[in-house]
């Protein structure tokens, strides 16, 4: 049985921006892994490109991902992998959804070409 997939906000607005790497997000919308941390950020890219709340809303929830809750181990998880990826930059919204694949042990589908230099025990597929 394949590994459960967790998109990154990154992955999800290369589909809705027709960017390059959304046609190979777009085959797994569909019962792949959303973080509530993620669909915030990408419901807030939506709104600052002009969307208006309700219309990105409705889009979102259009996709068929499973909205996944930010729990107390996921936060905990989110903020022990601050001193692992200080250098690399990353955000609290990267650290959430990498808990949630971690929390999951599933792969973690990104643009974000730098989660390739971790070491977390999961899968990281970069979309371009």
């Amino acid at each position: 049985m394949p590994s459960p997939v967790v998109l990154d906000s990154s992955a999800i607005l290369a589909v809705f921006l027709n960017e390059p790497g959304g046609e190979i997000v777009l085959p797994l919308l569909e019962g792949a892994l959303l973080s509530t941390v993620n669909l915030a950020e990408v419901h807030m890219r939506l709104i600052e490109l002009g969307a208006s709340a309700g219309h990105a809303w409705s889009r979102l929830h259009s996709v068929q991902c499973e909205m996944c809750f930010f729990s107390d181990t996921q936060a905990r998880t989110a903020a022990e992998l601050r001193s692992i990826t200080r250098p690399f930059g990353l955000s609290l919204g990267d650290r959430a959804c990498l808990a949630l694949a971690i929390d999951r042990k599933a792969t973690v589908y990104t643009t974000d070409r730098i989660w390739k230099k971790l070491d977390l025990g999961i899968e990281v597929e970069v979309i371009r």
